[in-house]
């Protein structure tokens, strides 16, 4: 679908709602809920099923403790006494993965998956805001606030990370940069060490080679419940069992948890051992500040809140005098029922009203299954095709009637665009060697230009996108009363491409759907002429 791109620059700056559709918004809010399940919006949840998973081996070592790492040693380079560093991805640099506060292979391998995961409405900086919220609350931790619109830094950071072997003093200095007191120095190491431990690889001065066949990696965890988030990291240090290598080990200097945890006499540490729902709520606000902790010029969203009836996957391409439409429509927190009425009203541009049944399509969920949601297509008798609609007509905006009640953002509807869109009629040229890729451009939409973007990323694994002009025919081809065809010749082999158009105002679209001429859902055949 085509989506409107200023949107995206309206609400940076954000609200608790939004109004659909926003391209950053709705991406950054589909990755935030929609985890596990039909329409799962990244594949952080492959990684954490189960929570003891380590990429796809069991070896002591967990995805979800790697990510929850990553994202503190990537924001504890943040200065509050200047606004610079914090969580903006510059882990991603060797330079700052080679650093002695850096030690261990974790960075690398967290950021081999986090990197496929971004896009250019999700930053990498965002991607690794949400592995570890997603790693938290699906593995037993608390609800965490989540907001979006982190900034990637271009070059590495200063250092900022504490290490083991440093007093108390340099360590309390180091989080008061990070801008966090030293109650909350202790809150926030015994949140984050409520998962994983330590590796013998990695710090051999702290832990010994364990020789054990079910821990190849030599992990010494922080606690027994190592995969989960409990307050057993508190309980176990309190009663004096704990086999945590920061508070027990071998080697004292490098015993840095045990000297955190005691710098206030044991009062946080107690509280914490004392109650799982202190402990938990305390995780909950830490950890968002601990993701929220960005370079002073960043503006993050407000926080992200689910929609509760959002279009998802939403598609229109021109075959002929038939719009296409693709889609399916998220019921937020709605448990499954073969009882429910779900119907789509869509409006066209001669005023008139659809109104079609969805077929059920599936469950997801998310925030460890404490929420779930209902899927309907609209297709009722093909869940995964489409919706047919007279090209002429053409269509407005959506709205939804569920179980009777009317849901359709207030009055506003949910609006779509059908003014530029990709054409069935795009075909391969004989030879194989170029393909003509064919744009339908409604009559009355009134184009200022027409183009074709390239996303691919750069150096830096950030979003690059080259945008190529289709030009204006001198005399369009109208393939229905409706639609004219701009036309532009590609080479077949390579690159997939999205549509997009400029319209007079300063407004300008992207679509959200990619085109490859060599496969893909929507196959180039053979030209006819």
């Amino acid at each position: 679908m085509l989506t409107l791109a200023s949107t995206l620059l309206a609400t940076a700056a954000g609200a608790t709602a939004y109004i659909w559709p926003s391209p950053q918004l709705d991406a950054l809010e589909a990755a935030r809920f929609d985890v596990f399940g039909i329409n799962s919006a990244s594949a952080f949840s492959g990684f954490i099923q189960p929570c003891d998973q380590f990429f796809s081996s069991f070896t002591g070592r967990s995805n979800a403790a790697d990510w929850i790492r990553t994202a503190y040693h990537d924001m504890a380079t943040f200065n509050s006494d200047d606004g610079t560093g914090g969580l903006d991805a510059s882990i991603r640099f060797a330079e700052e993965q080679a650093r002695p506060e850096n030690v261990g292979d974790g960075f690398a391998n967290t950021m081999q998956i986090i990197t496929g995961q971004s896009n250019r409405y999700i930053s990498i900086a965002d991607s690794i805001a949400l592995a570890a919220l997603i790693a938290i609350e699906n593995c037993g931790g608390p609800e965490i606030p989540f907001r979006g619109n982190r900034v990637d830094a271009i070059v590495p950071n200063s250092p900022g990370v504490p290490e083991p072997q440093q007093d108390i003093d340099a360590h309390i200095e180091s989080f008061r940069k990070q801008g966090f007191t030293k109650e909350e120095m202790i809150g926030l190491v015994a949140c984050g060490h409520s998962f994983g431990g330590v590796q013998h690889d990695a710090f051999p001065d702290t832990v010994p080679d364990l020789n054990d066949p079910d821990n190849t990696q030599s992990v010494q965890h922080f606690d027994t419940t190592f995969v989960t988030f409990d307050n057993n990291v508190a309980t176990e240090y309190i009663s004096g069992t704990t086999q945590n290598p920061l508070v027990s080990g071998h080697n004292d200097t490098t015993n840095s948890d045990k000297r955190i945890f005691m710098s206030d006499g044991n009062v946080t540490m107690r509280a914490f051992a004392d109650s799982p729902s202190v402990f938990a709520s305390t995780c909950s606000t830490l950890f968002a500040r601990m993701l929220d902790t960005v370079p002073k010029e960043t503006k993050l969203t407000e926080v992200i809140t689910p929609m509760p009836v959002k279009p998802r996957n939403v598609l229109l391409t021109l075959d002929n005098s038939t719009l296409r439409l693709f889609g399916k429509v998220r019921l937020w927190n709605t448990a499954p029922s073969t009882s429910r009425s779900v119907r789509l009203l869509y409006t066209t541009h001669l005023g008139t009203t659809g109104n079609v049944t969805l077929g059920d399509a599936g469950i997801s969920s998310s925030t460890g299954n404490k929420y779930t949601s209902s899927w309907y297509s609209f297709n009722a008798s093909f869940p995964f095709s489409f919706l047919g609609i007279d090209a002429v007509a053409g269509v407005t905006s959506l709205s939804f009637l569920i179980d009777g009640k009317l849901e359709n953002q207030g009055g506003l509807g949910y609006a779509v665009q059908d003014g530029v869109l990709f054409s069935s009629t795009s075909c391969t040229i004989p030879g194989g060697k170029t393909v003509r890729f064919d744009v339908a451009v409604r009559k009355t939409a009134s184009p200022i230009r027409v183009f074709l973007e390239n996303i691919d990323t750069d150096a830096l694994d950030m979003p690059l996108i080259t945008e190529i002009d289709v030009p204006r025919p001198a005399n369009p081809i109208s393939i229905n009363d409706a639609y004219e065809i701009w036309s532009l010749d590609l080479p077949a082999a390579g690159n997939s491409y999205g549509i997009g158009a400029e319209f007079p105002g300063g407004v300008k679209y992207s679509s959200e759907d990619l085109h490859h001429p060599s496969g893909g859902e929507f196959v180039f055949n053979t030209c006819s002429s």
